[in-house]
């Protein structure tokens, strides 16, 4: 009896017979985690070339990162630039399902934009088994996606930049979207999500023509941030001057490069 009462009171500590180890590898790893954490992990260790051209101050604005089309490949690079002035806003989750053998499997997309106000806005979609999950992907790719957005005037070119400089088209899937040039005090004449983009990519006056299935939110909102990110891609007469090319960041400093980076 004695045997099979100690017997049962193993199984009792362990938790459930057979589980005990288990949950036992569980907390080694939670302590050498918590060990680890001792370390500050806000502390940014980039991994690209252009994010150590960023950290050491070698790289000043965000522009000479537009100006030479070098890829972003860390979000932490738009936060470096833009940490304050960035606004993000869920703009759509929706479940998506995939047959499988067991059953249907439901995950979540999640649709954030995210901009400053001033001539800047990004869009991240990410597919994730929890919202939390997704959200938080979709934010870090709507930061590597950040573009610059070209405002203009409509009439008198007096004051700030107030709406967008030309006619221009986005298109996704069957939905397009034309934003047109509109005079100072109009306002956003869109509808409430496209009004969010607009704000955020700092675009005060401006018409909007859609045509396609417009109640897709996702190609709705994807047709519009192509149609902003567009407005740089038309040469208009003020931009014909010749400028004069100078060396790309990685050719200016190729020596910082060429050094080992010590962690």
């Amino acid at each position: 009896m004695e045997g099979g009462d100690s017997g049962r009171g193993g199984r009792g500590e362990g938790g459930r017979g057979g589980f005990g180890r288990g949950r036992g590898r569980g907390r080694g790893r939670g302590r050498g985690g918590r060990r680890e954490g001792g370390r500050d992990e806000n502390v940014w260790t980039p991994v690209t070339k252009l994010g150590r051209l960023v950290k050491e101050g070698k790289i000043a604005r965000i522009e000479e990162i537009f100006l030479y089309s070098l890829p972003v490949k860390e979000a932490e690079i738009i936060d470096y630039f833009l940490r304050d002035k960035l606004q993000d806003e869920v703009m759509k989750i929706m479940p998506v399902q995939k047959q499988s053998s067991a059953g249907q499997r439901t995950r979540f997309k999640a649709f954030v934009a995210l901009g400053d106000t001033a001539g800047h806005i990004g869009l991240g979609v990410k597919c994730a088994s929890e919202v939390a999950t997704a959200i938080r992907g979709a934010i870090t790719a709507a930061k590597l996606s950040v573009a610059p957005v070209r405002r203009g005037y409509w009439g008198r070119t007096s004051g700030m930049p107030h709406t967008v400089p030309c006619k221009v088209t986005g298109k996704c899937a069957s939905v397009s979207v034309r934003l047109i040039p509109a005079p100072r005090g109009t306002g956003l004449v869109s509808s409430p999500v496209g009004k969010k983009l607009l704000h955020m990519a700092g675009v005060d006056d401006c018409y909007t023509s859609t045509t396609g299935h417009t109640r897709t939110t996702g190609n709705y909102i994807k047709a519009l941030y192509y149609a902003l990110r567009n407005t740089y891609s038309y040469l208009s007469p003020e931009l014909w001057k010749e400028n004069a090319l100078t060396p790309n960041p990685y050719q200016e400093h190729t020596d910082f490069l060429s050094k080992k980076q010590i962690h």
